[in-house]
């Protein structure tokens, strides 16, 4: 794995759970912000997933707005 050094300034407060994390979990602040990214970004892209799906089946059902959306949860509410 190729790494590149970067710097960032975080509040101190961020600091110091970032340190006691890292020294609860036996890890050094890289290791557990390198995870917390991977974890962050893997989250993110899943929901792009839902979303785009959820875009694609709601473009099959003639959805096009977000009163459409409301217009079909009440109906399936009320029955009709």
């Amino acid at each position: 794995m190729q790494t590149q050094a970067f710097n960032i300034v975080l509040p101190k407060e961020l600091v110091k759970k970032v340190d006691a994390m890292a020294k609860k979990e036996y890890r050094n602040r890289s290791e557990l912000i390198r995870e917390a990214l991977r974890v962050y970004l893997a989250k993110i892209e899943r929901w792009e997933q839902i979303f785009k799906a959820g875009k694609k089946y709601g473009k099959k059902l003639g959805i096009k707005s977000e009163e459409d959306v409301n217009r079909i949860v009440s109906e399936y509410r009320h029955g009709k």
